[in-house]
C-alpha cells in the first residue's frame, strides 16, 4: 500500500528541528526500566562457522511465547536481541528478561544453537548473513564514508547490554543526560567484555567499544552535555549524514555514498533519491543514528558490553541505580569527574587504569548501597571484580575458540 499523501509531504528545516526536539525527552516522574540484551548465534556442533540465516529464523520461528513479554529480534550478523518491556525498576526487568532468556535458550538448545552474551565475537570475522536491503545498504555507506571495516564490525561481530531509563521529572533532564555521559567511561571499563575480535586479541579491554570509536562519530560520537539536550540532540541528529534514502513505495534501501548532512537534504542543497525528505524519512533517520546515549523520549545507554551471568543483572541494576537514584547519583558525579570523556581510555585499559578503577569502586559502593535486594549477590560479584582491576572479559580463556565456547549458555534439553 502507497503511503498517505501527508506522510510524502516534505519537511522544512523549522519542523524538522521543532520535531526531534519536541520527541527527545518526554519529562515524568521516572521508575520504568527496560533492558535489551544481545547475544552471538554459536553452531554448537560447528562453533567456529557463523549460523546460515535461513536456519536462524527457522529456530526463532518455533519460539514459543516469552513470559516476560521480551520482543526477540535479529541483528545482520545473526546475534539475537532479547528486547524487554519497561517495568518499575531493575529487579523487574532482571527478572522478566532472565525468564524469557530461560525459554528462548531452550529452545534454542533443542536446535543445537547457543547464545554468547559477550561484547565482541571473539572467533569469527565479522560477515553479514542478514539479506535484509537496510544492512546491504548500510555496509556500502560506511565503506563509501572510510569506515567500512568498523561498520561491518559494528552491524555483524559486536553485542551489547541496552538499559533504558525515563527521561525524568521536567527541569532535570539536562543534569540526568550529563550523568549517563558522565559515568559512560566507567561502566564501558567495569563492563568490558570483549578483549577478542574475529579471531584474535585487539589489546583492547572493549573491542565493541573500540569498534564504535573507529565509527562516523557525527553519527556515533556522544553529544556534548550542555545545559539543553534536547536541542543538543536536535542539532545532533540534523547534522548527521544521510545513511540511506527509501523508496516510499517499496521500501527498498539506497546507501548514500557522501557524506550528506540531512539538515542539507531539507534544503534542498543537495538533492537525494530525486525529492525533499518527509517526516518518514526523519524517522528513519534518527533510526540510524547510534551515539552511546540516544535521546529516544527517554534514555538509551548504549555503551555497556554483553556479558554472561551475574554480570549483565549486575550492570542493569547498577546503571539504574547510579541514575535512578539521587544520592548515588550525586556520588557517581562527584566519583566520574576525573575521567569525564575517557571513553577510548575505558575500552582500551579497562580497570588496569588507577583512576577509572576508583571511580569504578566508588559508583560500585554507591550502588550497591541501594540496589534492590534480590540483585545484591551479583552486584556484590561486580564490586569485588572492579575491586581487584578486574572486568567480565578477564574470565574468558585467551584462545579465541575457547573464549565463544565459554561464554555460551547452553541449557540442558530433556527428552
Amino acid at each position: 500500500m502507497a503511503p498517505a499523501v501527508e506522510e510524502r509531504t516534505a519537511l522544512d528545516l523549522e519542523t524538522a528541528v521543532d520535531t526531534v526536539t519536541a520527541g527527545a525527552l518526554r519529562p515524568g516522574p521516572g521508575g520504568s526500566v527496560g533492558l535489551e540484551l544481545e547475544a552471538h548465534l554459536v553452531d554448537l556442533d560447528a562453533p567456529a562457522e557463523r549460523v546460515p540465516w535461513a536456519r536462524v529464523t527457522a529456530a526463532l520461528a518455533a519460539l514459543p511465547a516469552l513470559p516476560g513479554g521480551s520482543r526477540v529480534t535479529l541483528e545482520p550478523g545473526g546475534q539475537v536481541e532479547l528486547s524487554g518491556p519497561p517495568l518499575p525498576g531493575a529487579a523487574a526487568a532482571v527478572g522478566a528478561l532472565r525468564a524469557d532468556r530461560a525459554v528462548l535458550a531452550a529452545a534454542l538448545a533443542a536446535a543445537r544453537l547457543g547464545l554468547a552474551p559477550v561484547g565482541a565475537d571473539p572467533l569469527r570475522r565479522p560477515a553479514r548473513v542478514s539479506p535484509a536491503p537496510r544492512y546491504r545498504a548500510m555496509e556500502r555507506h560506511f565503506s563509501a564514508v572510510g569506515c567500512g571495516a568498523a561498520g561491518t564490525a559494528m552491524m555483524t561481530a559486536t553485542a551489547s547490554l541496552q538499559v533504558n531509563l525515563d527521561a525524568g521529572p521536567r527541569g532535570g533532564e539536562s543534569r540526568r543526560v550529563a550523568l549517563a555521559h558522565r559515568i559512560g567511561p566507567v561502566l564501558v571499563a567495569v563492563s568490558a567484555c570483549s578483549p577478542l575480535l574475529g579471531g584474535r586479541a585487539t589489546g583492547w579491554r572493549s573491542s565493541r567499544q573500540q569498534v564504535w570509536g573507529a565509527l562516523d562519530q557525527a553519527r556515533c560520537g556522544p553529544l556534548l552535555g550542555g545545559d539543553d539536550p534536547a536541542g543538543e540532540w536536535a542539532h545532533y541528529a540534523l547534522a548527521a549524514p544521510v545513511m540511506l534514502v527509501r523508496d516510499p513505495d517499496t521500501g527498498a534501501a539506497e546507501p548514500v555514498l557522501t557524506r550528506t548532512r540531512f539538515a542539507d537534504w531539507v534544503t534542498g542543497a543537495v538533492p537525494l533519491g530525486g525529492r525533499r525528505p518527509t517526516a518518514a524519512d526523519l524517522d528513519y533517520h534518527l533510526s540510524t543514528l547510534f551515539p552511546p546515549v540516544r535521546l529516544r523520549g527517554y534514555l538509551e545507554i548504549r555503551y555497556l558490553d554483553a556479558a554472561p551471568e551475574p554480570w549483565w543483572p549486575a550492570l542493569a541494576a547498577v546503571t539504574t541505580a547510579l541514575l535512578d537514584d539521587a544520592r548515588a547519583a550525586d556520588a557517581a558525579a562527584e566519583a566520574t569527574a576525573p575521567v569525564a570523556g575517557a571513553w577510548d581510555r575505558a575500552a582500551r585499559d579497562g580497570l588496569a587504569d588507577r583512576d577509572l578503577r576508583t571511580a569504578a569502586v566508588r559508583c560500585l559502593a554507591a550502588a550497591l548501597a541501594v540496589v534492590d535486594p534480590s540483585l545484591r549477590p551479583e552486584v556484590e560479584a561486580l564490586a569485588a571484580l572492579a575491586e581487584a582491576g578486574r572486568s567480565p572479559g578477564d574470565a574468558l580463556p585467551g584462545d579465541p575458540a575457547a573464549a565463544l565456547l565459554a561464554a555460551t549458555e547452553i541449557p540442558e534439553v530433556h527428552p
